[in-house]
């Protein structure tokens, strides 16, 4: 007996054997090519390869023109005994099932499922063109939410292909439609002729590309094509239908998305030259409960059991609280650090921001001396004090303020963490953690004008 006689057995017809056969034996066929080994028609070859893939025994590529292959027939022949298999136990769980009398098409399909038979499902797709007609597909097909991942050039390739009018569509009849990008000055303008119900923000950390639908389907980019312009010949994603794998992507887009900045704000970064991202504070840490019951000098907590109730035991409370809420709203910045306000830690990431933005401004100068020199113009003209820099014992900026700081003083609002934030807000953007210099600092002398030191070291 030989495999195309147990293939036969197994249910496969004569051209779905010989398919087999030929596949198992050499692999990515082009229909025409298969056609050519069976001695037909490309169509009835396209026929039974249609079934073939229905069933498992064939996997295809999304080139052009499209590429089919089977398994060793070994392992062909045992998942077609796997599905007989499983075939018959359901013919005999039917046939219980109808003789004990109960509903057998409720059963059978509950059973059906658990069995497997809605398990998640992949497919590599290659080439941009195809990758991009899935994500069309997505537009169409989507009920709720497509959310695109495009990194920093993907808008391009969105623009040139068919989604773009799949995606404007969809969101024009109601789908939520949000794209995650990371800006370029050059890709600006493409974002504009997006539906303006698309939801569009930027992220520094949104690298990786790729696409979700309604929890339902993922499709994330393996492989892409270095230059941003190209045909994307190279270009492949792994399309996943899986509900759970789709929660687990939509769960980590949705903790993102809330940092990710609005387009609008985003792009005046390139049109305005500005930085006008929302600024997050941190005011502090701690039970904030528990500081107010401090501050107010009363106990907050529910009473674990009814007590009696007395008027003036309550009123001398609402009295004690009013004078509580007086002296602190006479003493402000006092208040605001027995409330849980670190001052400090405000005023440096007020700093370190408008040293973002400077550096931002700052950013066209390549020479690192030439950047220094223009801050240390930039401080001086402001009257914030002194910058200086030395070599030894390693290249490093001298931070000098006008005053010295009156650390721990409640009554005095800590403008020299404001100051000092500039500087290291200004040096940590020149040079992020991610690149080639370490930024160390350490106290300098004390004196005025060496408050703090900022060393620049080369990461070996």
């Amino acid at each position: 007996m030989g495999w195309d006689q147990v293939l036969s057995f197994a249910g496969l017809n004569e051209r779905e054997v010989q398919s087999v056969l030929i596949l198992s034996s050499k692999p990515k066929l082009k229909a025409s090519e298969l056609a050519t080994e069976l001695g037909t028609t490309r169509l009835d070859a396209y026929n039974s390869l249609s079934r073939l893939q229905e069933i498992g025994l064939v996997t295809t590529t999304a080139d052009r023109p499209m590429k089919f292959s089977s398994p060793p027939i070994n392992e062909a022949v045992e998942r077609l005994i796997g599905m007989r298999k499983e075939q018959l136990r359901q013919v005999e769980e039917g046939y219980e099932t109808l003789l004990s009398g109960t509903s057998w098409n409720q059963e059978v399909g509950d059973k059906t499922k658990s069995a497997g038979f809605d398990e998640p499902k992949f497919a590599v797709l290659k080439e941009r063109i195809h990758i991009h007609k899935r994500i069309e597909q997505f537009a169409n097909d989507a009920n709720e939410r497509v959310v695109l991942m495009l990194g920093e050039y993907g808008i391009l390739h969105l623009h040139r292909g068919p989604a773009l009018a799949a995606i404007n569509t969809a969101a024009e009849r109601g789908v939520k439609i949000q794209i995650l990008a990371k800006l370029h000055r050059r890709t600006i303008r493409f974002f504009r002729d997006l539906h303006e119900n698309v939801l569009v923000r930027h992220s520094d950390d949104v690298e990786s590309q790729g696409a979700l639908m309604d929890n339902e389907e993922v499709l994330q980019m393996l492989n892409i094509e270095s230059n941003p312009v190209g045909r994307g010949k190279e270009d492949a994603a792994l399309s996943v239908v899986s509900k759970q794998f789709a929660i687990s992507q939509a769960n980590l887009i949705d903790a993102v998305w809330p940092e990710a900045i609005p387009f609008d704000q985003a792009e005046k970064r390139f049109t305005e030259q500005q930085i006008v991202d929302p600024l997050r504070i941190e005011i502090g840490q701690g039970s904030f409960l528990e500081k107010l019951r401090t501050a107010l000098g009363v106990d907050l907590q529910l009473p674990e059991e009814d007590t009696p109730f007395d008027p003036d035991a309550m009123l001398k409370a609402g009295r004690e609280v009013n004078s509580a809420r007086r002296q602190l709203g006479e003493n402000s910045l006092s208040s605001l650090s027995i409330l849980g306000f670190d001052l400090e830690i405000m005023m440096r990431q007020v700093g370190k921001r408008v040293g973002e933005e400077l550096a931002f401004s700052l950013r066209g100068i390549e020479d690192n001396i030439e950047f220094l020199n223009e801050l240390m113009d930039l401080w001086e003209a402001a009257g914030l004090g002194t910058l200086t820099y030395a070599l030894e014992p390693t290249f490093h900026v001298c931070v000098g303020l006008t005053e010295k700081p009156d650390q721990g003083n409640r009554d005095v609002l800590p403008l020299w963490e404001l100051d000092d934030g500039i500087i290291e807000g200004a040096l940590m953007a020149r040079y992020p953690e991610e690149g080639d210099v370490k930024i160390k600092k350490i106290p300098g002398s004390g004196d005025l004008d060496d408050i703090w030191q900022y060393h620049l070291l080369m990461k070996e």
